[in-house]
């Protein structure tokens, strides 16, 4: 488990310097193209999405797992025969894909109501094929175990990204519109890390061979997976031409329903998708040891790392309520200078603990071939979201978005937890959970009351800062009296060389 948590934290930095990046640019982004802009890039993004997940979003993981499958008989040609199956499967989706939305251009572009998003679509689908055989190489290190050269990889598309973007936005003086210099952007990122990953497969002495034997299984095998992230694109999809149109009818104009589609997938869900950050990490370095014990039939352990990472889970987003919740306004106008969107955060805060649970346990149920029934949980999530998105937004405005992630979430999550428990056995995070959610009560009481103080005598940034500072300090010592982490077992890891460990009892 040592190991573990030490590849885990490695990935985490590198994972946390890409998400912070990528944060800082979503913000430089929101104020260089504006709400709106930032809703029509997004709207692009979102469909451009469906296309990229249909040609390879359920092959990476299914990949990864028939290499440690492989790994467990010492089968190197059947690794490099599925490595090469995928990379086939994923060619013969994208590429004929690609073809027919350029061949089809006219009628295609009647799916956007907004035709400045169909010229950034038409950019990023450029990139469609390159970007989905880099899929599949991300999949092949996570089988291999190299988190490091996945994480590295990511990490410098994200950079590539920021650097052409912001040169091109402040620097490109010309007649080209800053979305579509956004869009280019994205579009490099996507070259240069396929670029990347394919030169460092075949530096470690990746090989392509025969398909043979591996075509089949990785198909049949990989569609529940693609089935539900296709189904969540394409809702995503739907929800950004879905949602807008609500808001019209309901009476609000074409510019400021885009705007408030701007305002909750461009600014509020960066800011709510913190937590995927280390959660990602976890589960990449979990899934492969999950699936050699699932093959191995070791459930005992199956069942400590299970309740372990949805423990893990539990602790990073019940870390994060209390801030959001006391100052998501605060973050929202200094962030974005946009108040609706600090608001938005704030209410959405309690969303993190069953978007978080969801997250970690469809890695964990993938990873033990329960891709079926994550499809059949995420499509009831579905259901419920668009349920709320069609009747909500005459009342709620954008806070029916809101309202629809939490059906969304805690739908699966309670349904993810339920099998899981069934696939491991008991699982003992209900205390663990009991125990969060008081300390996440008092933590979260405490910092209104330092904050309305705060406030009242102080500016903005100042009483944001020190409230910031409390309410970190109160989760250290309530956290630590609710036993939610050990203060001995973190002291030792980070503070005490090997052979010199304080005492448990201390």
């Amino acid at each position: 488990m040592n190991n573990l948590s030490r590849t885990a934290a490695v990935v985490t930095v590198f994972t946390t310097c890409e998400h912070f990046l990528g944060f800082l640019y979503r913000i430089f982004l929101s104020r260089s193209l504006g709400s709106e802009g930032l809703g029509v890039y997004q709207t692009a993004l979102t469909v451009f999405a469906v296309f990229l997940t249909i040609c390879s979003s359920g092959l990476p993981i299914t990949l990864s797992r028939a290499i440690s499958k492989h790994k467990t008989r010492n089968n190197v040609k059947g690794e490099q025969s599925a490595t090469t199956a995928a990379v086939v499967i994923t060619l013969a989706f994208s590429l004929p894909i690609t073809l027919l939305l350029f061949f089809f251009r006219t009628p295609f572009t009647r799916v956007f109501s907004d035709p400045r998003c169909a010229d950034l679509f038409y950019i990023f689908l450029f990139g469609l094929s390159a970007t989905s055989v880099y899929s599949i190489l991300r999949g092949c290190f996570w089988g291999n175990k190299r988190f490091f050269a996945y994480s590295v990889v990511e990490l410098i598309e994200e950079i590539i990204m920021i650097l052409v973007g912001v040169s091109l936005l402040l620097f490109l003086q010309n007649d080209l519109p800053d979305l579509n210099k956004a869009a280019i952007a994205v579009l490099v990122s996507y070259l240069c890390s396929f670029s990347i990953a394919l030169f460092y497969f075949l530096l470690k002495g990746g090989k392509f061979r025969s398909p043979k034997g591996e075509l089949r299984p990785l198909l049949t095998t990989s569609l529940p997976v693609t089935a539900m992230r296709t189904s969540s694109s394409l809702m995503n999809s739907l929800i950004s031409v879905l949602f807008p149109m609500r808001l019209m009818a309901a009476g609000v104009s074409s510019s400021i329903a885009m705007s408030e589609y701007g305002v909750v997938y461009g600014m509020v869900m960066p800011v709510l998708t913190i937590p995927s950050t280390l959660i990602g990490s976890i589960a990449l370095v979990l899934v492969p040891e999950l699936s050699e014990r699932f093959y191995k039939g070791e459930r005992e352990s199956l069942r400590g790392y299970a309740e372990k990472a949805i423990n893990a889970t539990l602790l990073i987003a019940g870390i994060l309520i209390p801030f959001f919740l006391v100052e998501g306004e605060s973050i929202g106008i200094l962030l974005y200078s946009n108040a609706q969107s600090g608001t938005l955060i704030s209410r959405c805060a309690l969303v993190l603990l069953p978007m978080s649970i969801t997250m970690m346990c469809t890695s964990v149920l993938n990873s033990m071939n329960c891709e079926r029934q994550t499809l059949l949980f995420f499509l009831l999530g579905a259901g419920g979201m668009l349920l709320c998105v069609w009747i909500l937004p005459q009342y709620l405005g954008s806070g029916a978005l809101c309202v629809g992630m939490a059906v969304d979430y805690l739908l699966c999550a309670v349904c993810s937890l339920f099998l899981l428990r069934k696939k491991t056995g008991k699982l003992r995070s209900l205390g663990y959970f009991l125990r969060l959610a008081v300390g996440i009560a008092i933590v979260s009481l405490l910092g209104f009351a330092v904050m309305r103080v705060c406030t009242r005598y102080l500016g903005l940034f100042p009483a944001f800062l020190l409230t910031s500072l409390f309410i970190g300090g109160a989760e250290l010592l309530f956290f630590a009296l609710l036993r939610l982490y050990s203060p001995t077992t973190v002291f030792n890891r980070f503070f005490v060389k090997k052979g010199k460990k304080v005492p448990s009892h201390c």
